[in-house]
């Protein structure tokens, strides 16, 4: 059983920064990209940033420049570091992971949720 569990959320005051981490454990064979999604009430939920296992990152525009992604393969572990953070930042943030892993007979590659982590930004 493949499981990804996040930390780190909590509540900031608006400039300030929050580091969200995310380990995936289980019987994990590679880890292709990881990213952090977030999602807000009534809303789609929208990718925050994306690295790939060669460390080749990708972010949404409104978050250039304030965040930065990093994993660490060794741990299995991504991590967000939030800095600057705004009110509109406010949101459940998701750990994404592409992995394969191997269920004791055959290998599978899928896609894997964290359940998620809160981030509240104060005016």
């Amino acid at each position: 059983q493949v499981q990804l569990v996040e930390s780190g959320g909590g509540l900031v005051q608006a400039g300030g920064s929050l580091r969200l981490s995310c380990a995936a454990s289980g019987s994990i064979s590679r880890i292709n990209d990881m990213g952090w999604y977030r999602q807000t009430p009534g809303k789609q939920r929208e990718l925050v940033a994306s690295i790939t296992s060669g460390g080749s990152t990708n972010y949404a525009d409104s978050m250039k420049g304030r965040f930065a992604i990093s994993r660490d393969n060794a741990k299995n572990t991504v991590y967000l570091q939030m800095n600057s953070l705004k009110p509109e930042d406010t949101a459940v943030y998701y750990c994404n992971a592409d992995l394969t892993y191997y269920s004791g007979i055959r290998y599978y590659r899928d896609n894997y949720w964290g359940q998620g982590t809160q981030v509240t930004v104060s005016a």
